[in-house]
């Protein structure tokens, strides 16, 4: 029987940490971080390896790792998130290099970390292998190419079929595109052992501690409240809980099924012996990994927003998104039609207006923040974390003139225009998967480039 919810299969599998205490009343402090995600400990870890005697306080409100960082499909992927020619018009093309090539040193430097602080996550470095298996995505994917081989850093390979399958043998796959910027994680190891990091420097980690409010020198939790000279929040799909945040970013919802164990006869078949992370080009996308111990991890949009900007708390996912992706594995790898699903989970991303990330800083105030990452936030969140802290420390960096800081986008538009806006973009796109596979064509359904207007992508 599949288990479903429970936070993640990742956090099932290793198993949660002991508990940390929560707040016990007002506290002063230098730093003030919310939430205790990729972003939040990534801030603490470097500013805390750069200003030793700085006092710093992590609020969580459940637990360290229990959203998005937890709950993820393990990409730690060189994607820049919203492509680098939004940065020309205002930054200039060497801008936008610069930006790419800072993920691309963003993935090394997260393995570097975790070899470092033994951090054992199941990481393997075998690029991103994203495939074809319909006319229109085969030619999406070669305009994809054409335009990223233009960009230096993204040493994008096209693929044959045979060349394709010889990395993962997707069934029906017409071309591949491929890239060494990648590796595959175990989500919920690296927050986990990157949150021991934290607390071994001396950084304070206070677990449920809900923050209802971010102001200028003041965090205002259900538990005190915190002042601090610096205060940043990290909290990425879980922002429409704040005060005044509710249309900041849009808590977009993504599915994931992982498998029981596969036998030795299925990966014979299908390869896969260098753990690429594995996507494909429909416009409602899907993304997945090879386990460590030899399963199928498997993602893609289920409901992806609910009315309101509410946000899913313990992962439960409903039936009939585990039944599409059962069908989209299969379809993809006929081997495994009768294989068990394990577990099935949901978590939530930051969307902002233009599907951009950014990372802000304001020394008036001292408020920042960081996210947005729509689904790239495996690797970003490292680069937020360094960026952050050079610009909390005054520091004139590399980093902190990279084109997305302080790239802002405007606020979502409010309900029901925000919920239905959403409802017809994704059901716009399903259509379109469906009539191109159904039709065979080359062309990219005009549904498509429809909801691609409407949704600002």
């Amino acid at each position: 029987m599949t288990r479903n919810g429970d936070v993640s299969f990742w956090w099932r599998q290793i198993g949660r940490p002991a508990p940390r205490g929560p707040l016990s009343g007002d506290l002063q402090t230098d730093v003030a971080i919310v939430g205790a995600g990729y972003t939040g400990l990534w801030t603490a870890y470097y500013l805390k390896k750069a200003a030793p005697d700085m006092r710093i306080a992590v609020l969580e409100s459940r637990f360290a790792g229990f959203g998005a960082s937890g709950r993820n499909g393990g990409w730690l992927t060189n994607s820049v998130t919203g492509g680098l020619a939004q940065y020309v018009p205002k930054h200039g093309k060497q801008a936008a290099i610069a930006q790419q090539e800072a993920m691309n040193r963003s993935v090394d430097e997260v393995i570097r970390v975790a070899g470092e602080e033994r951090i054992d996550a199941d990481i393997r470095k075998g690029g991103e292998l994203t495939v074809a298996y319909t006319p229109a995505q085969a030619k999406r994917l070669e305009a994809n190419f054409a335009a990223q081989r233009e960009w230096p850093g993204t040493d994008v390979k096209l693929l044959s079929a045979s060349e394709s399958s010889a990395r993962v043998g997707v069934a029906g796959t017409l071309s591949g595109l491929w890239h060494p910027h990648c590796a595959r994680i175990h989500p919920a190891k690296l927050v986990a052992g990157l949150a021991q990091a934290v607390e071994a420097s001396g950084v304070a980690i206070y677990e449920d501690t809900h923050v209802e409010r971010i102001q200028p020198g003041r965090a205002e939790t259900t538990r005190g409240t915190v002042r601090a000279d610096h205060i940043v929040r990290a909290t990425e799909g879980f922002t429409a809980n704040l005060k005044g945040e509710h249309r900041t970013w849009l808590p977009m919802n993504s599915s994931m099924i992982v498998t029981a164990p596969l036998p030795a006869a299925f990966w014979d078949e299908v390869g896969w012996a260098e753990y690429d992370t594995l996507g494909d080009f429909a416009h409602v996308y899907m993304y997945a990994q090879r386990t460590e111990d030899d399963r199928i991890a498997f993602g893609g949009r289920g409901v992806p927003y609910r009315y309101g900007s509410r946000v899913d708390m313990d992962g439960r996912t409903q039936d009939v998104t585990i039944r599409r992706l059962r069908d989209l594995l299969v379809r993809f790898f006929p081997a495994a039609r009768d294989v068990d699903i394990d577990h099935a989970w949901s978590g939530v991303l930051g969307v902002p207006r233009d599907w951009s990330a950014g990372v802000h800083y304001d020394r008036t105030t001292g408020l920042g923040s960081a996210g947005g990452y729509v689904g790239t936030g495996v690797t970003t969140t490292n680069l937020a974390g360094r960026t952050l802290t050079d610009l909390i420390l005054g520091r004139d960096s590399d980093l902190t003139r990279l084109p997305w800081t302080s790239h802002r986008t405007r606020r979502w538009e409010p309900e029901p225009l925000r919920w239905l806006a959403v409802q017809g973009i994704y059901g716009a796109y399903r259509a379109a998967d469906n009539t191109e596979t159904r039709s065979g064509r080359p062309s990219t359904s005009p549904l498509a480039r429809i909801a691609d207007l409407v949704s600002g992508r």
